[in-house]
This record gives C-alpha cells, sequence and structure tokens, in this order.
C-alpha cells in the first residue's frame, strides 16, 4: 500500500519503520523527529497524506489530532482510510471520524499497547474503533506493526478500550509496588515474593510481565534504572483520559481517581517525570507510612 505516516516519534518512527520494511510505500512527517530508514520524507502532513491508501497518524493528544486532521483530510484521495493510532479522549477520536466521513474517507481510532518495545519489534496490539470494512482494509497494516488487533466497535470504541485497560494497568503497578514495599518492610525476599504471587491470585501483568523489582522476573525497566519502556508521564496522561471518560458518562471510578492522584503527585511534585511508570516501587520503599 501507500501510506502516509504523520507523527515519527519514539512510538511512529518504529511503526513506519517496520510497514516501510515489509515493502510498504511510506510517506512520512514530523515536525522535529528525523525520518526513519526506509520513509520518504514530506514536507508537511497533507503532503504526506495526499495520494496514500492509507494515512496512519501517531500523535500527543487530541487538540493536535484536530488540527492535523483538519490540514490532511482535504489532501486525501476519496475512499482512504485515516487510521489514528495516538491516545486521545473519546470526544476527538469521534469528531475527527465524522469529519473523515463526511469528506469520503474511511476511518479508525486504533491505539496501541506495547511500549516503544513493542513498536520496535512489531507486537503491538491495536485497539481498533470504526466501520468493520475500514478494519479490514487496514488489518495487513496491524499485522506489520503488531501482534494482535481487536474491532472492538465504531468510532471511539478503540480509544475506551484503551483507556479502559490503562487504568487497569495503572491501579495494579500502584498495588503490585505497595505490595513489594510492604514485603521489603516485613523482611520478605522480593524473588520469593514473586515465586508466590506471580503463581497465585495476585497474579498480574504488571507483576509477570513487567516486575518493578529489579532482578526479579523478566527483564523489564526495572533493570535499567527505570528508564521508561512507559513514561509516567504518559500514565498520567491516560489516567487523565479515563477521568474525562468517567465523568462525561457519570461512572464511579474510585480506584482510577486515586491512581491518578498518586500519579500526578509522582510526576507534577516527586521526581517521577522522565522515569518508568513501574518507578513507583522505589517511591513507595522511600516513603514511610
Amino acid at each position: 500500500m501507500k501510506i502516509g505516516f504523520i507523527g515519527l516519534g519514539n512510538m511512529g518512527a518504529p511503526m513506519a519503520r517496520n510497514l516501510a520494511a515489509a515493502g510498504h510505500e511510506v510517506t512520512g512527517f514530523d515536525t522535529a523527529a528525523p525520518d526513519p530508514e526506509g520513509v520518504t520524507p514530506a514536507t508537511s502532513a497533507a503532503e504526506a497524506a495526499r495520494d496514500a491508501d492509507v494515512v496512519i497518524t501517531m500523535l500527543p493528544n487530541g487538540q493536535i489530532l484536530r488540527a492535523v486532521a483538519d490540514q490532511v483530510i482535504g489532501a486525501m484521495k476519496p475512499g482512504a482510510v485515516l487510521c489514528d493510532c495516538s491516545t486521545v479522549d473519546v470526544d476527538s477520536a469521534r469528531a475527527v471520524a465524522a469529519q473523515a466521513r463526511a469528506a469520503g474517507l474511511g476511518a479508525l481510532d486504533a491505539p496501541v499497547s506495547g511500549g516503544i518495545g513493542g513498536a520496535q519489534a512489531g507486537t503491538l496490539t491495536f485497539m481498533v474503533g470504526g466501520a468493520e470494512a475500514d478494519f479490514a482494509r487496514v488489518l495487513p497494516l496491524f499485522e506489520v506493526m503488531g501482534q494482535k488487533a481487536v474491532h472492538c466497535g465504531e468510532a471511539g470504541a478503540g480509544q475506551a478500550a484503551k483507556i479502559c485497560n490503562n487504568m487497569i494497568l495503572g491501579v495494579t503497578m500502584i498495588a503490585t509496588c505497595e505490595a513489594f514495599a510492604l514485603a521489603d518492610k516485613l523482611g520478605l525476599d522480593r524473588q520469593k515474593m514473586f515465586d508466590v504471587v506471580s503463581t497465585s491470585s495476585g497474579y498480574s501483568w504488571s507483576l509477570n510481565a513487567y516486575c518493578p523489582a529489579p532482578g526479579v522476573g523478566p527483564t523489564s525497566p526495572a533493570d535499567n534504572d527505570y528508564r521508561p519502556g512507559f513514561a509516567s508521564e504518559l500514565m498520567l496522561k491516560d489516567l487523565n483520559l479515563a477521568r474525562q471518560a468517567a465523568e462525561s458518562v457519570a461512572a464511579e471510578t474510585p480506584m482510577g481517581a486515586l491512581a491518578r492522584q498518586i500519579y500526578e503527585d509522582f510526576v507534577e511534585r516527586e521526581d517521577g517525570r522522565g522515569r518508568d511508570f513501574s518507578a513507583m516501587l522505589p517511591r513507595f520503599v522511600a516513603r514511610n507510612g
């Protein structure tokens, strides 16, 4: 396919590189980041989108997504698909999808899970909202960039799935870090703690796949001085999106709200900015109740 890729940062660059390596013709644009290997540079978002079969965006927030959509939708050929892989608010995802459909385009919101490592390895999971026909057209690209793509429903459903998933992730990571800090203070060896909990009812992705304790379980950012695979400020962003979504539908999410407050303190008032979201463990270890 001919692909326009807009947003070539830590996530977008390896995704675009993987598409180019798979033989697709990829034209890319970013306001600051360099062009990845195999990607033809464009001088604007509109130029990257022109004549593309699929335009993929990977952008920081809904406001920027709306601005980019205003630039590219008029440049896209009829019947092309605008596929946004950013994590943004549900309202922005639905507004951009409606704008694209009104212009005779397909539209998908397809946020990802898997972090920078998953983008590099081509093992991301895509949570996708939009029409079945548009999902089917873009599925071959999802299969290059990731290991799984789930069609979650109509426009906005992909963002809804991502927000709910990451609210669970934020809550379970805090609980995992609390438990390790408590185990330390009770004199329990961390490896023994992992051996028990990882095969018991405390099992979770946060513990088993992304253990926040260095030297315990599979290799994770904890083994690299908490340099981010998924930065704390990005977790805070997602928890803020969850709060916004919960308020919009009057949903009660007390654990999500508390996790959001703890990550806000960590990022804005402590030393969490630029550290992995699992760096909650040394935070709890250093604190006294």
